[in-house]
């Protein structure tokens, strides 16, 4: 068998332009989207809420920037594991490399557990675990047919997702502005419920909690930076594609999130129900109930889909990069990391089976660093930027010559990394999302201890020889 040094298959660069954007712009669109909005409300207000989506999607942008200088620079499918390996360190990259990809492990878990318990409103006699199965066997089907089958699949994914917030945003906003009736004539709210409690009913505080859940719901836009590594003309594509993603996925949350603050009150908002579903039943929209299960369904198997291909490129990065079995990033002729695709799933199926035997214990433990592997990563994309850029000066790289750059270079890239610095600090300060930090920091430390003990001092990794692979592929600035 062919390893991960000496095959011949290579990962296939089949994305197009459209499968960026759309797999970037779908990341964002989750259950932490259709239900946590409705949190967020309730806790911050309606003017509250706004703010925490504007300054969270700002967070979301410079981020962003920061990852497309990067990425562009080098389109690889490690993204920011190994810009953090390279700019930062091996420990570094080590450690969020494997953290961000069990992080993706047990969420395709708990989407596929979630996904099951959603066909239960439909056949409500027929067992979770069936559906589990059914619906993993799908998205490693998707997965591992071509890299260009996952595009296409999450392309519809996104595309259902979008068209059913565009038609929300259109019906809300008319029967929120009087443009048609509501159910059992009650009148247009207009801006009613923005006033009626003040600015922040719950204080400052409780703005700032919401953020946490805000930010969490932003992310996985992240993964247009490992898509960039498979993707077509990815200098052209990727810039193009980071600052659609950005300004739509902005309008879409905080516009649906106004007309929601303007349709219900905050006490009906909340997370027992998507405040979706309530909006919809107050129009009188029939099967609104049914309409938005189905929506929430195809949010939970877009999540799994990408979920699956992000962890699986993770894997397949770590082994090119000596930190995993070379096993791992064998590639077969379809392009595929396949043994990286069945451990991940091996991995995100024993996470399932800890939800029924060891529900209040590991599989509390694997969710909380679920929550903090995407938010580690979103601080490593901002500070290897800043090192990034702080390397290629020293070695006589002239900046206009970049084909992405992250404006005002260092103020943006040091505010998006306090920002997402504040974040991760703040989930201290949440008691339902504390455990995140104690799981996080217990794994990042194991992993700094296993690799300075086992793979620092029995394996030679030789950065140099990876700069040398990037360059002959003419993908590199430096």
């Amino acid at each position: 068998m062919k390893t991960a040094k000496n095959q011949t298959h290579e990962l296939k660069r089949s994305m197009k332009a459209r499968h960026l954007f759309m797999i970037s712009l779908g990341g964002g669109i989750g259950t932490g989207f259709f239900l946590g909005s409705g949190y967020t409300i309730h806790q911050a207000g309606p003017t509250g809420a706004i703010l925490s989506y504007l300054v969270g999607g700002f967070v979301m942008y410079l981020t962003m920037l920061c990852l497309g200088e990067l990425s562009v620079a080098m389109p690889v499918s490690g993204s920011f594991q190994t810009y953090t390996t390279k700019f930062i360190g091996p420990a570094t990259g080590f450690a969020i490399g494997w953290l961000y990809w069990l992080g993706w492990a047990v969420t395709i878990a708990l989407e596929s557990l979630s996904a099951g318990q959603l066909m239960q409103r439909w056949f409500p006699e027929s067992p979770v675990w069936m559906w589990c199965l059914i619906f993993i066997f799908l998205i490693f089907s998707l997965n591992a047919l071509s890299v260009k089958t996952f595009a296409e699949s999450e392309f519809l994914f996104s595309g259902i997702k979008i068209l059913a917030i565009i038609l929300f945003i259109i019906v809300c906003g008319a029967a929120a502005f009087g443009l048609i009736n509501m159910k059992d004539g009650q009148q247009a709210p207009f801006f009613s419920h923005f006033f009626s409690e003040g600015l922040f009913p719950n204080g400052v505080t409780a703005l700032l909690i919401t953020m946490i859940t805000v930010n969490f719901s932003f992310q996985g836009t992240e993964l247009i930076g490992i898509a960039a590594g498979e993707s077509e003309n990815p200098e052209k594509t990727l810039p193009k594609a980071i600052k659609q993603t950005v300004w739509r996925t902005l309008f879409f949350f905080v516009l649906s999130v106004f007309l929601i603050a303007c349709m219900i009150p905050r006490e009906q908002a909340g997370i027992a129900e998507s405040p979706f579903v309530v909006v919809l039943d107050s129009i009188g929209v029939p099967y609104s109930a049914d309409i938005m299960n189905f929506i929430i369904l195809i949010a939970l198997l877009s999540v799994s889909n990408s979920g699956l291909y992000a962890a699986t490129r993770m894997l397949y990065s770590l082994s090119k990069e000596g930190m995993a079995s070379p096993m791992l990033g064998k590639i077969n002729s379809r392009g595929v990391p396949i043994n990286a695709l069945l451990i991940t799933l091996g991995i995100a199926g024993l996470s399932l089976l800890s939800s029924v035997l060891a529900a209040k214990t590991v599989f509390v433990w694997l969710l909380s660093l679920a929550g903090l592997g995407a938010q580690i990563g979103w601080i490593s994309i901002t500070a290897s930027q800043l090192a990034f850029r702080r390397k290629y000066i020293r070695e006589g790289g002239d900046v206009a010559d970049l084909k992405f750059k992250t404006p005002f270079y260092p103020f943006l890239p040091i505010v998006a990394l306090i920002s997402n610095c504040i974040v991760m600090i703040s989930l201290a300060f949440d008691p339902t999302q504390r455990m995140a930090l104690y799981c996080g920091g217990t794994f990042f430390i194991s992993c700094y201890i296993i690799y300075h003990f086992k793979l620092k001092k029995n394996q030679r990794y030789n950065l140099n020889e990876q700069e040398v692979q990037l360059n002959s592929d003419k993908k590199m600035v430096i």
